[in-house]
């Protein structure tokens, strides 16, 4: 597999991302946000981090930067995306997941470990999971906090585009129906808040996370 990780000014986990996938078999090629083409790649990746300083909106910025431009249209050729926490928010500012990320509920940043209820197991980032399975994963946050109306609640939970939720009673940031991360109707495109690549080796205290890059490794190489 070669993955793309996408480099914003203000990431702050691209490096920790790539190891992550180089240690699950993955070539990586880093991108600036400024380059305007892509490498040929199996997935794209947006990063955490506090893109152009979190100026606007959350990744608002980021999701007009020319890179994106391109990110975007491979998606629409089914190229796989995964957007970890500045990630998801970039991803719903462009329009590949439905939704906003809000400022968490208590307004304050939140970074804690989080438990986590897989929803979704039959995605490329999630077939190595057990389904209902829980997981722990650390979130670090100030706009976490997932909202969409009604109806595209109700499309979400139809379509089965909900990956991830905090498992009961650790919701840390007031997302609707306790969202931690969703894909689009096909899979192939996951956003999460919870950054896996923080919880991928014993060192850091679990694994819980490998499983996700592995699953992607297997399911698009």
């Amino acid at each position: 597999m070669r993955a793309a990780v996408i480099v914003f000014p203000g990431s702050n986990c691209d490096r920790d991302v790539a190891v992550c996938l180089e240690a699950a078999g993955a070539q990586v090629d880093m991108v600036w946000h400024g380059d305007t083409e892509l490498p040929s790649c199996d997935l794209m990746v947006l990063p955490g981090g506090f893109s152009y300083g979190d100026y606007l909106r959350c990744g608002s910025m980021a999701a007009n930067s020319p890179i994106m431009r391109e990110v975007v249209a491979r998606a629409g050729t089914g190229t796989a995306v995964l957007g970890i926490c500045n990630g998801f928010q970039v991803l719903t500012e462009c329009g590949l997941l439905p939704g906003v990320l809000m400022q968490n509920r208590n307004l304050n940043f939140v970074c804690r470990n989080t438990r986590l209820k897989v929803a979704r197991t039959d995605t490329p980032f999630t077939h190595l999971y057990a389904e209902a399975e829980e997981i722990i994963i650390p979130v670090a946050h100030n706009e976490g906090n997932y909202f969409a109306d009604d109806e595209t609640l109700k499309r979400l939970q139809g379509e089965n585009c909900i990956a991830f939720t905090y498992a009961a009673g650790d919701n840390p940031n007031g997302a609707c129906l306790d969202i931690a991360g969703i894909t689009d109707a096909s899979g192939r495109v996951l956003g999460m808040m919870p950054h896996p690549e923080r919880r991928a080796e014993a060192a850091l205290g679990g694994e819980d996370g490998r499983r996700l890059f592995a699953s992607a490794m297997e399911r698009l190489a």
